[in-house]
């Protein structure tokens, strides 16, 4: 089923309010989709909604319409025409499905899926168990998950001395995090694609080039809609706090990851909702982020913040970085013991003017102790392999 989206603009251009675009989407792909900035940069607010309601909207020229009392139009006598008026009935629906969805289509299509289009079986395939990398693609690289992974697991460094790189508020979502729209022809992401000799009409979209980590790690808190305390009116920037700079937030993780300063997020309620998005999991920690202290996480990116050895940290009931007055340019260091916490074990956070306050490590459940201890599920996976070939067991 396809289900279309229709986008309200929210862009001024002059004393015009632009409105109106149409997006189709499977169905299966529509939850939580509608991110602000997905369909077009410069979209606020994008609303799903079925093919004719989408059309209705349409006629009527605004999203604010109330179809049960205001009509879409006139029709040729000048009579008011609601939606009512047009919406088709079931049996008139179930007509046009008699007459037009045929079993036939779907079994032609799955008949020749496997047959390929010549553009397809014309690829050259490498041989040889690996995959072979190719160092100019800008779409697909080789990631660095496991280029410094040890056999055995080195003990959990606590954190120390960290940077905050993001200071942020309520309901930063995984698009907000790791968006898979716009390439902005002024970020780091741009400058990257731009040296490889790619114009901005040929930089596709995030979600196009996912399969490459130096775009997407880039591309981490490059949202234009996302608002960093730090430096409120920049865009998706933030201060470097030694030198008090205002740069893109990848410029600034990557001079705190090259002096080798740690760095956190500090955040509000559901931090990470959305779409589960493994990005936005990885992009933090390609960063070097180690922790993010928020008042609350949705539920599957705690989990993949865990997977990617990243520490979810929650402040207690009734605090967040406002009340403790925390503006994001202190520097905090948190004991965690090699990593041998307990699930929801409370954890010392302190700050380098002598306050210390309280957050509940968000490692839920034993196996996700053991995740984390070896620096996340990739490389847990990795040893677990190596050790399975060499007859033996790794800790579990």
């Amino acid at each position: 089923m396809l289900v279309v989206s229709f986008s309200f603009f929210l862009a001024f251009i002059g004393p015009l309010l632009v409105a109106g675009t149409l997006t189709v989407f499977p169905m299966e792909k529509i939850m939580h989709r509608n991110f602000e900035g997905r369909v077009h940069p410069l979209t606020r607010a994008n609303y799903l909604a079925s093919p004719p309601l989408v059309v209705a909207y349409a006629l009527s020229g605004r999203v604010d319409i109330d179809f049960e009392k205001e009509p879409l139009g006139t029709n040729e006598a000048g009579k008011p025409v609601f939606l009512r008026d047009i919406w088709p009935t079931l049996s008139e629906v179930a007509e046009i499905e008699q007459k037009f969805v045929k079993g036939e289509m779907f079994t032609q299509i799955y008949n020749k899926i496997k047959e390929g289009t010549p553009a397809w079986n014309g690829l050259q395939v490498p041989e040889g168990k690996q995959y072979k990398w190719d160092a100019e693609s800008t779409y697909i690289h080789n990631p660095p998950f496991f280029q410094s992974t040890s056999e055995v697991p080195p003990p959990v460094q606590d954190i120390s001395g960290a940077h905050c790189l993001l200071n942020v508020g309520d309901s930063i979502t995984t698009d907000h995090i790791s968006p898979a729209g716009d390439i902005a022809k002024n970020s780091p992401t741009a400058a990257y694609l731009g040296a490889r000799g790619i114009e901005k009409k040929d930089f596709n979209t995030y979600g196009a080039r996912r399969g490459n980590d130096e775009v997407m790690v880039r591309g981490t808190f490059a949202n234009i809609r996302l608002i960093n305390k730090l430096c409120p009116k920049d865009g998706p920037k933030t201060v470097h706090v030694p030198t008090g700079e205002t740069l893109p937030i990848f410029d600034a993780a990557m001079r705190y990851k090259e002096a080798g300063v740690p760095t956190v997020v500090l955040a509000g309620k559901e931090y990470g909702s959305g779409s589960s998005r493994d990005w936005a999991a990885k992009g933090p920690y390609l960063q070097g982020i180690k922790a993010v202290i928020a008042e609350s996480f949705e539920r599957i990116h705690r989990t993949n913040l865990v997977g990617m050895g990243v520490l979810p940290l929650q402040f207690v009931e009734g605090q967040n970085a406002d009340s403790l007055g925390l503006t994001g340019k202190e520097r905090f260091s948190i004991n965690l013991n090699g990593g041998d916490l307990k699930p929801g074990q409370m954890v010392d956070v302190k700050i380098d003017n002598g306050k210390t306050f309280q957050v509940k490590a968000r490692i839920d459940t034993p196996v996700e102790v053991t995740y984390f201890k070896h620096g996340g599920i990739l490389q847990y996976v990795l040893r677990k392999l190596l050790a399975e070939s060499k007859g033996k067991s790794v800790e579990l």
